[in-house]
């Protein structure tokens, strides 16, 4: 009988569309790096991504098997627009070289895959199909910015995308601020990065001015920022202009 592989959620750098990317190591152990050295088998968001991430490995850890040698599957696109949990999609099918005692990696286009990004379909299928899941060890954004924010790290949700209408977004903000300042829950989210500067501004312009608000910009990165203050304080001396590619997670509280 053959043994199982097992599923290697591995994670990406933070660097994902940034003109400047730093080196592979900073970002990410060498035990890391070496173990996704060594698999063949993959299931990303994009394979063109993967195959660049690939790249970047080799040239830190060489890969168990050249570029084109590598088996390489993508998550069906409703799965990026509607979630992993919003329809049926049952990704066991994607796990099939496991179960012939192949390794498989899966990976997201940044940071760590199931979290806030697609993946947790495959890890779920993976318990069902008895394949052992392994985390490996790497950056997730998320809570990068919230040990940096000063907000309460031991009671916190992430709640994804706020609305893209004004409106809408206006009334997210203020649901969440009321759960915020009613129970201490620090509320994380995040948004594309060329509209940061459209939600920061409904932010500004929508709490409460003892409101706390957390923006951190560009994590891992050389030009990485984090600001936490009060509402009252951004409003006094409003963010100067940033570049709309870099990624940003956002965090209110008290």
């Amino acid at each position: 009988m053959t043994t199982p592989g097992k599923l290697y959620l591995v994670p990406a750098p933070l660097d994902f569309g940034c003109d400047v990317q730093a080196p592979l190591q900073d970002a990410l152990p060498l035990g890391t790096l070496q173990v996704a050295a060594g698999i063949t088998h993959w299931i990303c968001e994009n394979a063109k991504s993967a195959r660049a991430y690939l790249k970047r490995i080799d040239a830190v850890a060489p890969l168990a098997a050249p570029l084109q040698a590598q088996t390489i599957q993508e998550l069906p696109r409703e799965v990026h627009k509607k979630g992993d949990h919003a329809g049926q999609f049952d990704a066991r099918p994607l796990l099939a070289a496991a179960l012939e005692g192949h390794d498989i990696g899966l990976l997201s286009e940044a940071g760590m895959p199931a979290v806030a990004d697609p993946g947790s379909s495959v890890a779920r299928a993976a318990h069902d199909l008895g394949i052992t899941v392994v985390p490996l060890t790497g950056p997730v954004s998320l809570l990068l910015a919230l040990a940096a924010s000063g907000l309460n790290g031991q009671n916190f949700a992430f709640v994804g995308y706020l609305p893209q209408d004004a409106g809408e977004r206006q009334v997210r903000i203020r649901e969440l601020e009321a759960l915020a300042l009613k129970t201490g829950q620090t509320q994380l989210f995040i948004e594309t990065p060329y509209r940061n500067a459209a939600l920061l501004q409904g932010l500004v312009q929508t709490l409460q001015h003892n409101t706390r608000l957390a923006v951190a910009r560009g994590l891992t990165l050389a030009t990485a920022h984090v600001r936490s203050e009060t509402v009252k304080g951004w409003r006094a001396k409003p963010q100067t202009a940033t570049d709309e590619r870099l990624p940003a997670v956002f965090a209110i509280g008290r």
